[in-house]
Formats: C-alpha cells, sequence, structure tokens
C-alpha cells in the first residue's frame, strides 16, 4: 500500500514577471478581490511516495526506487544454528544494499554484507573465528507492469556475486547468479500480499535450485506495520530448505524507515534469526 503526503510550496512572484494581474484569477482560480495587488501566490502540489524497501523480509518488492532517487538499505541479524553438540553462529554486521534509479523503471543495486562465524563444541568457543566479506551483489530490478484489473504489479530482478569480491572466509568457488519476478496484489486499504519465484545457481555449487517467497503485510496504521513470510529453495539434486520469518516496521517518515524481525526454519539448516535495520531515501533531482 501506497501512502501519499501532500507538501504545498508557495511561491511569491511580483506581477508583470510571468502573468499579468488579469490573468490571475484564471489561471489560479482565486478571486480577484483576495489577491493583494501586485503579488502573485502560486500553489505548486508535490507529490511523494511512502517508502518502499527490499527489507526485512526475503520477499523482494515489485517497485523500483524511481528515477533519480537513492535509497539505503542496512542493519545487522544474528544466525544460530546446532547441530548435536556443535553450534554455528553468524554475526552480519551490516546488510546493506544500494539503490539508484537509473529511469522511472529501472534501478541498478548493489549489496555487500560483512560476516563473523562462530563455532562452539559442547560449549568450549573455538578461537578459529571466520570473518569478512561476503561476495558483492551487482543487480538490476525492472518494472515491468502495475496492478491492474486483478493482475499483480511486477517486476523483474536480476543479481551476479562476484568471487573476487569477498573475503578469504567466505569466497566461495563458483560465481553465484541469481534471477526472480517479483509479484504484488493489493488485498484491502490496509493489507497486501508478496511473492517472488526464480532460480539461483548458488556459491559452492553450480546446481540450480528454484526460489520462492511469500509474504503478507498488514498496516495498523499509516506508519505501524507488521509482515509474516514463508520463504525457501528447492535445489535440483538435495533436500529443499524452507523457512518462515515475521516482523515490523514503522515509518519515521515518508524517507526513514525502521524495521525488526525474527524466524526460524521449518527444515534443518536455522533454529534462530534475529535483525534490526533502517532504511533511508535520499531524492538527488
Amino acid at each position: 500500500m501506497r501512502i501519499k503526503n501532500i507538501f504545498l510550496l508557495i511561491a511569491l512572484l511580483y506581477s508583470g514577471l510571468i502573468f499579468g494581474q488579469e490573468d490571475i484569477p484564471e489561471k489560479l482560480d482565486i478571486p480577484k478581490e483576495e489577491i493583494a495587488e501586485g503579488v502573485i501566490i502560486e500553489c505548486i502540489e508535490i507529490v511523494y511516495d511512502a517508502l518502499i524497501t527490499d527489507r526485512p523480509d526475503a520477499t523482494e518488492a515489485s517497485s523500483t526506487v524511481g528515477k533519480g532517487v537513492f535509497q539505503i538499505e542496512t542493519g545487522g541479524l544474528y544466525e544460530s544454528f546446532k547441530d548435536n553438540t556443535i553450534t554455528s553462529e553468524a554475526y552480519t554486521f551490516n546488510t546493506t544494499l544500494l539503490r539508484y534509479g537509473i529511469l522511472d523503471n529501472i534501478e541498478l543495486r548493489i549489496g555487500w554484507d560483512f560476516v563473523e562465524g562462530v563455532t562452539t563444541i559442547n560449549g568450549n568457543r573455538l578461537d578459529n573465528v571466520t570473518s569478512g566479506l561476503s561476495p558483492l551483489l551487482l543487480g538490476v530490478k525492472i518494472d515491468i507492469s502495475e496492478e491492474k484489473n486483478g493482475m499483480p504489479e511486477i517486476a523483474l530482478i536480476g543479481h551476479v556475486f562476484p568471487i573476487f569480491s569477498a573475503g578469504q572466509d567466505y569466497r566461495p568457488e563458483t560465481t553465484a547468479v541469481d534471477f526472480r519476478f517479483a509479484f504484488s496484489h493489493t488485498l484491502s486499504e490496509k493489507s497486501s500480499i508478496a511473492y517472488n519465484l526464480g532460480g539461483q545457481w548458488g556459491n559452492d555449487s553450480p546446481e540450480a535450485a528454484a526460489i520462492y517467497t511469500v509474504a503478507y503485510g498488514y498496516s495498523f496504521t499509516d506508519r505501524f506495520g507488521m509482515y509474516a513470510e514463508l520463504y525457501g529453495d528447492l535445489p535440483e539434486d538435495s533436500t529443499a530448505n524452507h523457512y518462515w520469518d515475521a516482523g515490523f516496521t514503522y515509518l519515521v517518515s515518508n524517507d526513514l524507515q525502521l524495521d525488526a524481525y525474527f524466524g526460524t526454519s521449518i527444515t534443518k539448516g536455522q533454529d534462530l534469526l534475529l535483525g534490526l535495520g533502517a532504511s533511508f531515501r535520499i531524492p538527488t533531482k
């Protein structure tokens, strides 16, 4: 759901610079008796959409940021998984995604995460802590169609993750690539559903996997909302992975959103997911 705020910019211009005084009522639809002699008051309506982000859920939004808009989406998260006596923990100190609109319907995307991994065996923490940058995300999102006549809003998203961009501890054997179609439907004034379908060729294996996400969002107020989500992947030759998460968002202003979320896996692979984040929009036009 998009929320619109309207700001009125009032410009005071002396008569004769743009219009003659006789033109004022026709151009501004203001009675002559309400216009001070020699002064024109022109009201310009500027409309800004409320912030739409690709975080905190795994479901990517079906819209781009818009031409000339620079958007920063960042945060941190904690993940843990216990297998018998071995506990693996991962701390991602930033999950930064930079989005820039080069056209009204096309955006460029760059993302980079810094991760620290810790392993504990029988309650004893190992000294060999892994840390470093994960592979750089380079991508593009393209708007395909708007929501109309029961058809969803649709966008196409593609990413590549170059090997050379990763730290030694997180450098994969093969370059990862993914793509997805992002869809969204407005269910009511306060609720919506979004889902992604696509494929990926992952880091340490050339094996292809189908990927899916589906998320339900609900707005309690114009600023405070929540979501619940299912997502996962289905590799060609190995077991499928399924996860769920849920969270809350708070729109501080039209250009700043805060979020918090939690989750876990349905299949084996993740015991706990916790995260916090913020998104900022910076118009450059």
